[in-house]
């Protein structure tokens, strides 16, 4: 016996198979959100919400507070519009010092990555 189930189409009922490819579809769907996520919505969300406390309360021995952090943000970004054109050269600054370390970093990387290939 074939089980009908009332779907939206056009000529009235879906058979089996409709619904299996319907629940094949469903199914492709969820296999590439869960691999996208790193396991199902919901045990993904537990495990984030668990480290985000974890990682609060580590801050928060550490004397962070998020509100101090937020107002560290508003000063920076004040500083920076209040420099003008200091705060470029200031970037500017960083970001030569970052490229220092970065960029020997990264080109070893790549190269070691290219020698295994």
């Amino acid at each position: 016996m074939i089980a009908r189930v009332m779907l939206p189409r056009v000529h009235g009922y879906a058979t089996a198979r409709d619904c299996a490819f319907m629940t094949g579809v469903q199914e492709l769907a969820n296999g590439t959100l869960d691999r996208f996520l790193g396991g199902s919505p919901l045990s993904v969300a537990v495990r984030l919400a668990l480290l985000c406390v974890l990682v609060g309360f580590i801050l928060t021995v550490f004397g962070f507070d998020p509100w101090n952090i937020w107002r560290s943000l508003q000063d920076l970004v004040q500083a920076i519009w209040n420099l003008g054109f200091d705060a470029i050269w200031s970037l500017w600054r960083y970001f030569l010092l970052g490229a220092v370390i970065v960029i020997p970093i990264w080109l070893i990387a790549r190269l070691a990555k290219g020698a295994r290939s």
